[in-house]
């Protein structure tokens, strides 16, 4: 048996710790924000050289406060990729604004910076590049292009705690960025949570006051804000993961590698690319396989007793909940054929070798 991912362990092996933090909370009576989640917010600032990190309810309240503190709204346009979770488009229109679509670099399924230029407009504001999987947009080029039109590019670091270019780390190369702690990121809470980093004082300032009803101080409402703040509990279990978040970010790295040994030469299978240069944290570790045997492969994966899920398997211009755009099949095709084929496997910074190997035979069987 192997399990997509596994929590559980996760818990078993922090639970002195996490239990102590919890209770502290419920001992201080401070539930929502307070020192559990300042503390967080410090500890995350420092381990990726964040200036600004401030937490909110949950990664898509980070995306909607981003946008909103950068002054987007009715009528601006935002540029992303169609392959992504569909919170970042939402967090566009959340704020009023049109999400347009640009197509991935099939062999890293990221954000195309070659296909940006045709779809600025006008009323392009911002880029939002999403670190899928766990690896970094090109934000060089990205940013090259931002810095030409004066647009702002806002990361989606959803999936990319401690991921790096170089040595700048994932949320540390654009005017702001946004992280989730969905629990089952690599960084993950015991329930919602989410980040928004900046360098800029103003910015950051501005996002505190968005975050908690735009008040400056209790009862003095200076902007319109909203509900977006973390609670103590996550904040505690956070601060408690901060201290392990990159020893199992390398163990992530060790599967990541054992798979690309096992699974290198089985026909059929198209193993996940790292750019050089970056570090992918493996949030998911995604292959692709031929679109009419995906069910197949994963219904046999599944019956011996592994545990499978797909990212994304229906791309955001083909959702119901965006057809006024007017996008149809053929409109992306890198974005579809991603969607079409990709294959995610079990990956959790507990997984043994023998567990891979279990993978890897299994796949091969399937396969031959």
């Amino acid at each position: 048996m192997v399990p997509f991912l596994d929590l559980k362990s996760q818990y078993q092996a922090i639970k002195p710790d996490v239990d102590a933090a919890v209770i502290g909370v419920l001992e201080s009576g401070q539930f929502v924000l307070g020192p559990a989640v300042q503390a967080f917010e410090q500890s995350f600032a420092k381990a990726y050289n964040i200036e600004h990190a401030i937490g909110c309810s949950s990664g898509t309240a980070a995306l909607h406060l981003a946008l909103l503190a950068a002054g987007i709204g009715r009528d601006d346009e935002v540029i992303t990729t169609p392959m992504t979770f569909v919170a970042t488009a939402i967090a566009i229109d959340l704020v009023g604004a049109k999400p347009v679509f640009a197509d991935i670099d099939l062999e890293t399924a990221l954000l195309d910076p070659a296909k940006i230029e045709a779809v600025i407009t006008p009323k392009t504001k911002a880029i939002i590049p999403v670190h899928l999987y766990g690896q970094c947009a090109d934000m060089a080029a990205l940013q090259k292009i931002a810095d030409k039109h004066g647009l702002i590019v806002i990361e989606d670091a959803a999936q990319a705690h401690g991921a790096k270019i170089g040595d700048a780390f994932a949320g540390t190369m654009g005017r702001m960025s946004c992280f989730s702690f969905y629990p089952g990121k690599n960084l993950g809470a015991y329930g919602e949570g989410g980040l928004v980093a900046t360098g800029d004082a103003k910015l950051a300032e501005r996002l505190r006051m968005l975050r908690d009803w735009g008040q400056t101080k209790k009862y003095n409402h200076e902007i319109k804000g909203l509900n977006y703040r973390m609670d103590g509990v996550q904040g505690a279990v956070l601060d408690v993961k901060m201290k392990h978040i990159e020893a199992w970010t390398e163990a992530r790295r060790r599967v990541a590698r054992l798979y690309q040994q096992a699974l290198g030469n089985i026909a059929g299978l198209e193993l996940p690319y790292e750019r050089p240069g970056s570090r992918h944290v493996w949030h998911v570790y995604a292959v692709r396989v031929d679109a009419a045997r995906r069910s197949e492969i994963i219904a046999k994966l599944n019956e011996s007793g592994i545990g499978t899920n797909l990212h994304y398997p229906v791309p955001v211009h083909l959702q119901p909940c965006f057809s006024e755009l007017g996008h149809k099949k053929g409109d992306f095709p890198a974005s579809e054929e991603q969607a079409d084929r990709e294959l995610s496997l079990p990956m959790f910074p507990e997984m043994t070798e023998a567990q891979v190997e279990e993978v890897a035979a299994a796949l091969k069987r399937i396969l031959a």
